[in-house]
């Protein structure tokens, strides 16, 4: 995490007085900034490699369940199917693991195991990577994130517990229908650009949860509060659940609690959403790695493509248009989705 911050964290800053100054920065070196940048794939491969002697599920053998392609086409098309993927996740708000793991379980030979392990690596990544471009747009908000990060970090700790002892089949199978559900919710749910909220609950105000949104797009200012923050609440610890289940993130339902029922504007929502996802998806992440789940060969490639293609979408965000991201990721999820449920009946395999 060092490396993902490296060249977005601020160095101290100070006055040529000495006296601290927010408005100056010292130390910043573009040598530093960019060889923490070369740094971070480094870092990712001694992670990951790290991980090649746990017992539990040993050998790239076990993770292909067929295929008669070379071993290194399947890292390759990891790694551009991540940095597209990573591109259009973020401006939605749905997060990386949403779109990653019915994708790559349904049309790459992995084991659904790995899969999923590797999904919330890669929600985890899209999330650093974008976080520091949201937080400096005023696209996210810490004191909104951090309450539901910690009670969906909490269950979906859970949710990856009961994931790893079901079949394969049967989570396949879900994971279809869950798919489709969402591209479902995202048809008919009526998202508000500005939701207007007149009167914030006690403990938002007591949380301090506000703020000031410059919409670059309109040209608008927004000062906004939430309502509803202990259902908001509540409906995040079933998010988290669901999260570590699939091991998708569950950026998909993040997004509409923020937005349609605690009132926060769509791009503040969809810039939180993956600080949410940071702290939820590390937590299940820790504990599919922990029971061997996760496989450098698929986690690698996946995590440094869309890193990349997060850095790009975190940019999108402020100018390009939601509803046209909208409805690519609506056509994907409903291809892949589809393409989960009929390889969990085993009707396409």
């Amino acid at each position: 995490m060092v490396f993902a911050y490296a060249d977005q964290i601020p160095m101290q800053k100070c006055s040529p007085t000495g006296i601290l100054n927010l408005d100056e920065r010292c130390c910043d070196h573009p040598t530093i900034k960019k060889l923490a940048v070369m740094m971070r794939p480094v870092v990712f491969l001694a992670m990951a490699f790290a991980l090649v002697d746990n017992p539990v599920h040993a050998g790239v053998q076990g993770a292909l369940t067929s295929s008669s392609l070379p071993w290194w086409f399947w890292p390759l098309a990891l790694f551009v199917t991540c940095f597209f993927i990573g591109i259009v996740a973020i401006p939605a708000g749905i997060g990386g693991g949403t779109l990653f793991v019915p994708i790559i379980g349904g049309f790459f030979p992995f084991h659904l195991d790995f899969v999923r392990g590797a999904g919330l690596l890669v929600a985890l990544a899209s999330a650093l990577a974008a976080g520091p471009f949201l937080l400096r747009g005023g696209l996210a908000s810490l004191r909104l994130a951090l309450p539901m990060a910690l009670l969906a970090s909490i269950s979906s700790v859970v949710g990856a517990m009961v994931g790893l002892i079901l079949p394969a089949s049967f989570v396949q199978t879900a994971l279809g229908a869950i798919v489709l559900a969402i591209v479902a919710l995202m048809l008919t749910a009526k998202k508000s650009e500005y939701p207007i909220v007149d009167n914030p609950d006690r403990l938002s105000s007591a949380l301090g949860i506000h703020g000031i949104f410059n919409d670059r797009a309109s040209g608008q200012t927004i000062n906004w509060h939430v309502h509803r923050t202990p259902l908001g609440l509540v409906l995040f610890l079933m998010i988290g659940f669901l999260g570590g289940l699939f091991g998708i993130g569950a950026g998909w339902a993040n997004v509409p609690v923020l937005n349609l029922v605690m009132g926060v504007p769509l791009k503040v929502s969809a810039g939180t959403s993956g600080l949410i996802l940071s702290v939820a998806s590390s937590s299940a992440g820790w504990y599919y790695v922990n029971e061997g789940a996760v496989l450098p060969m698929v986690a690698v490639p996946s995590v440094v493509g869309m890193m990349l293609g997060a850095r790009i979408g975190a940019r999108l965000l402020h100018v390009l248009k939601a509803s046209l991201i909208r409805k690519m990721v609506i056509a994907l999820l409903l291809f892949a989705g589809a393409r989960a449920l009929l390889k969990g009946l085993g009707i396409w395999v």
